[in-house]
């Protein structure tokens, strides 16, 4: 299986990165490939952008990335309850290319956050909207007081619960 996994994070120190990276590695035999999302910047979108753009080739890569994987992992960063002002600007441009832009792929939703809330909020707007967007959802977790509950120096949750949690989740993968 080749797998993609992302943070909807641009933050170089991104706490979601790091959760996607480790619930990526809990998927036995998959061949994975992590993105950065910074790797994709452009303009922020607007309608008058495009008619004088077009489709950036940024966007055009980041839908053959989508299109190359046979499963995606994105873990949301919280910005003010909503998506970060990076990823929906990915979003955008690449919605306009195909709105089916997940391409019927089978998705593993994750969110966290510092705090208790965990970002719980953007993850119930991301669970919600995928399937509109050919997201094919087989899971969605939100851990909670990142720090408290994963390990920086092993890198790898450390509440057994949540870790239960989380290969449940990735295991919905097949």
């Amino acid at each position: 299986m080749k797998l993609l996994a992302f943070a909807a994070s641009s933050s170089s120190k991104s706490i979601n990165k790091n959760l996607a990276t480790y619930a990526a590695s809990l998927v036995s035999g998959a061949t994975v490939e992590i993105l950065d999302i910074n790797d994709y910047e452009m303009p922020l979108f607007s309608q008058d952008k495009e008619e004088v753009l077009g489709q950036p080739d940024a966007a055009k890569a980041f839908y053959a990335k989508l299109g190359q994987a046979d499963a995606i992992i994105i873990s949301f960063a919280e910005h003010n309850g909503s998506y970060t002002a990076a990823y929906k600007n990915l979003f955008d441009w690449t919605s306009r290319i195909d709105q089916k832009l997940f391409q019927n792929k089978p998705m593993v939703l994750l969110a966290t956050s510092p705090g208790p809330g965990g970002a719980n909020t953007v993850l119930t707007a991301a669970t919600g909207s995928a399937p509109y967007f050919a997201g094919d959802v087989k899971a969605s977790l939100s851990v909670p007081s990142f720090y408290d509950n994963f390990d920086n120096e092993k890198q790898e949750i450390s509440n057994l619960a949540i870790l239960d949690q989380l290969k449940s989740a990735i295991a919905q993968l097949g």
